[in-house]
């Protein structure tokens, strides 16, 4: 049977050939075509993972990662709770039942875009990424629906040509991250990988890896932006839940320099970069100092109450990366150090009051403001320093082990302390003029400095799997040192705190898939 069935349906298929080919002749009729098949074909001209799309020049490669963290005694950023965050308090710090977790979540999902084009000018290449962001058992969402805490994110979208980059790309002062070593969030840095930043960049290439690049950046508040955080003192305006920033608004970007040299065995470079710290408008205060136009109420901010000149901040950075050192190869030796001036966001991503509640009542305190002025003064430029450093050494293809650490200092001038410390006394009752919420303050110094120290150990068992463990100590050093009396916070109660130093000791977990990311 089965050759006499090859035979049977050898002459179907011809009969239907013969008949196609018979009204393809016959005239009006459609004619019957077959359509050329074009194949997916491998582009090797930038590296593994790229193809052309079909019917261009083009390259593509489409990569992903998926990734579940978990973290125990810090926040989902994550880091050490207490710790100011976009200009807010971090509820968390305050250690009570209706507030802390023990454990939150992290959960991410990305997909990347990369394209790539030759041209008479080099290569046209843009690249993206869109991801989801989950964060769960967060106490920025207690009591609430966890769907608030799902969110999309995209933290690269940036053209590159001949020289030019830009659109949501790593800030150019940026050179080296510590996340390419730890899980914990880089407070004592303020790296772009994670969210990227918008600007315009050209890069000159003078040969031998000596590359100088002239950027544009964002200097706002908005994703990724370096911040502004100037406040007028002569209101209530430092409390422990939030600051009442009083900036002017932003003109302009802020330019960014970077020389650096890249080679086989690491790079070096340096950076520096400007940014407008003016502040917004004097407000009107009791008394016969008061500048403003009759009729505004107290502490208000309006025009007609003039305004302190304006006031530039700017930062500096050298940072320096050492492949394969005293001879181990795979090893890295890295740091980084900024020195800012009225240029806060450059060397930290914090701003904002820091409150992180020991047992009882006990508290330690920091705020962070980039400057400060009063009614009738100039802006007084805060110094804020930063300091990063790693070691990794890889134990064979599928183990490594890090060790970091990093520093954070903020420094307020005399002029800006006696701002801040500016004491009244009302119905008996020492106030300072800064401070909300906060009085009877035995030791007013807002300096502040924060500390970590950490090891993470990372296991490859397949290539693009990551499971690793990182343990992280972490410490808050006020300068307050002292009492105040502080109204109830959330359910921490009204009273007598002693104003001391606090420290944090988390554990961070952290399982992820890479796939030509």
């Amino acid at each position: 049977m089965r050759p006499l069935a090859r035979a049977l349906l050898g002459s179907v298929a011809g009969i239907y050939s013969i008949a196609a080919a018979q009204a393809a002749d016959i005239p009006g009729s459609l004619p019957v075509k077959a359509q050329p098949v074009e194949y997916v074909r491998v582009c090797s001209l930038y590296g593994a993972g790229f193809w052309y799309v079909p019917g261009t020049d083009t390259c593509i490669k489409i990569g992903a990662y998926v990734k579940l963290q978990t973290e125990f005694n810090s926040t989902n950023a994550p880091f050490m709770i207490g710790v100011a965050t976009n200009g807010a308090g971090d509820p968390g710090g305050r250690n009570t039942r209706t507030d802390t977790a023990p454990f939150t979540f992290n959960n991410r999902g990305v997909m990347s875009f990369d394209l790539r084009t030759q041209t008479q000018y080099g290569t046209l290449r843009s690249y993206m990424d869109l991801g989801v962001n989950t964060n769960a058992n967060d106490f920025w969402n207690a009591g609430a629906n966890q769907l608030a805490a799902l969110a999309l994110f995209n933290s690269r979208a940036f053209i590159q040509y001949a020289g030019f980059t830009a659109g949501r790309m790593r800030s150019f002062f940026d050179m080296y991250f510590q996340g390419t070593y730890t899980f914990s969030s880089q407070r004592f840095g303020n790296d772009t990988s994670p969210n990227g930043i918008v600007g315009a960049a050209y890069t000159w290439q003078f040969g031998g890896g000596l590359s100088a690049t002239v950027s544009l950046e964002d200097n706002s508040q908005g994703a990724g932006g370096r911040g502004r955080s100037t406040v007028n003192v002569a209101a209530p305006n430092l409390a422990i839940a939030a600051n009442t920033f009083d900036t002017k608004g932003p003109e302009f970007f802020d330019p960014v320099v970077n020389l650096r040299l890249d080679q086989a065995w690491g790079f070096v470079g340096v950076s520096a970069a400007a940014h407008d710290a003016s502040g917004g408008y004097y407000s009107a205060i009791a008394g016969p100092l008061n500048p403003c136009p009759a009729g505004v109420a107290v502490n208000n901010f309006v025009e007609g109450c003039g305004h302190p000149g304006d006031k530039f901040g700017f930062a500096v950075s050298p940072a320096f990366l050492w492949n394969n050192p005293f001879g181990l190869a795979g090893d890295a030796v890295a740091a980084q150090a900024v020195w800012s001036k009225g240029a806060a966001g450059f060397a930290t991503s914090i701003f904002g009051p820091t409150a992180v509640f020991g047992s009882g009542l006990d508290v330690g305190l920091g705020w962070l403001e980039e400057g400060i002025f009063t009614t009738g003064s100039n802006v007084e430029l805060t110094t804020v320093w930063s300091f990063n450093a790693a070691y990794e050494h890889r134990w064979n293809p599928q183990w490594r082990t890090s060790v970091y650490g990093g520093m954070l200092g903020v420094q307020y001038d005399g002029a800006a302390k006696a701002a801040i410390c500016a004491s009244r006394t009302v119905g008996g009752i020492t106030t300072f003029s800064a401070f909300s919420g906060i009085t009877n303050i035995t030791n007013c110094d807002p300096n502040f400095s924060m500390s970590e120290v950490g090891t993470r150990t990372m296991w490859n068992p397949v290539p693009d799997l990551d499971v690793g463990v990182d343990l992280v100590w972490w410490h808050l050093n006020t300068a307050f040192a002292g009492t105040a009396v502080l109204g109830q916070n959330g359910a921490k109660p009204a009273g007598t705190y002693t104003i001391s130093d606090q420290n944090a000791l988390s554990a961070i977990f952290r399982i992820q898939r890479n796939f030509l990311y």
